[in-house]
């Protein structure tokens, strides 16, 4: 399988023009022939970004656990989660160019590629190195660092954009979803993931939140360490209930992703919960159909309308 052919439809973001096809690139990157913006690429990765920006608690998160979400010959776990919140199958992405939106090291880009799809990866932290070590040897993956707010894609590019995750992290969810919308080729599928709201335990992650995403990642990370005993104390009778929602933790039965999926609760710095009928709204405003509300809150996925209809 070749490597997903960008020639077609990257752009240039100061001008909008057409980027010199990649086989014209050299090792450090290229340069739009109109305006003469720059794109460099720095180990492998074309960069449309020049900082991690506000993801500076991702670009920690995900070097340091390159590889604890990515299934193995023990574990399918990812692959089950794309399914259910997604609703895609492998005959779904199979032959199909794909946007992963937020890929952070790759854990669903993975499944895509073994399921035959064409997936383009992008993350605006520095994820993308992760990932790049991951995934970037396999002929149907490409990695880039670019913002979702400006993506450097022709509209109509992608037989499916998904973003699972993500956009709950950003200083916008639904302008986030918005953006997304025109790089869905008509009669594509757009699939997000976002936080709903969780009850009481939620709202005491969220004051403690107030301290902890200002913490060096570092110290948070090894304050997260108390996620591995804490888990017990939580499955104790009677009080465990009360114990959890008092000092909330991943419940993950696997040590390290208990760790991790504490850590990425407490350290965003940008945050926000929706709701089933929002991101519905969201989709049906947009002019999609065959709207899925999915067994996982908050997933759903729409198709584009074809032109004409």
């Amino acid at each position: 399988m070749s490597r997903p052919d960008l020639s077609s439809i990257l752009i240039c973001l100061g001008c909008g023009a057409a980027l010199p096809p990649r086989a014209a690139w050299d090792e450090t990157g290229t340069r739009c022939t109109g305006c003469g913006t720059s794109v460099p690429v720095v180990r492998g990765i074309p960069r449309f970004v020049e900082s991690d920006a506000y993801t500076t608690s991702f670009s920690f998160e995900w070097n340091r656990h390159r590889r604890t979400q990515l299934d193995d010959a023990t574990s399918r776990e990812s692959e089950a989660t794309f399914r259910t919140k997604t609703g895609l199958r492998p005959e779904d992405v199979a032959g199909r160019l794909i946007l992963d939106v937020g890929c952070g090291m790759g854990r669903f880009a993975d499944v895509v590629s073994r399921w035959s799809g064409s997936v383009v990866g992008i993350d605006l932290s520095q994820a993308v190195e992760a990932a790049q070590e991951n995934l970037g040897n396999r002929e149907n993956v490409r990695i880039l660092q670019a913002d979702l707010f400006r993506l450097p894609f022709r509209p109509g590019s992608f037989d499916i954009v998904y973003s699972l995750g993500v956009l709950h992290h950003t200083p916008n969810c639904e302008q986030a979803f918005r953006r997304l919308v025109p790089l869905v080729r008509p009669g594509g599928r757009l699939c997000v993931w976002v936080y709903g709201g969780l009850g009481a335990w939620s709202r005491f992650a969220g004051l403690y939140r107030r301290a902890t995403v200002r913490m060096p990642p570092r110290l948070l990370h090894a304050l997260c360490h108390l996620a591995i005993p804490w888990y017990y104390m939580c499955r104790l009778p009677l009080v465990g209930g009360l114990l959890f929602t008092l000092l909330p933790i991943s419940v993950h039965p696997d040590p390290e992703w208990r760790v991790l999926d504490t850590y990425d609760w407490y350290s965003p710095r940008y945050q926000s919960l929706r709701t089933f009928p929002e991101v519905y709204r969201w989709f049906r405003s947009e002019g999609f159909t065959d709207i899925a509300l999915h067994d996982f809150p908050i997933a759903v996925s729409g198709t584009k309308p074809s032109a004409g209809t």
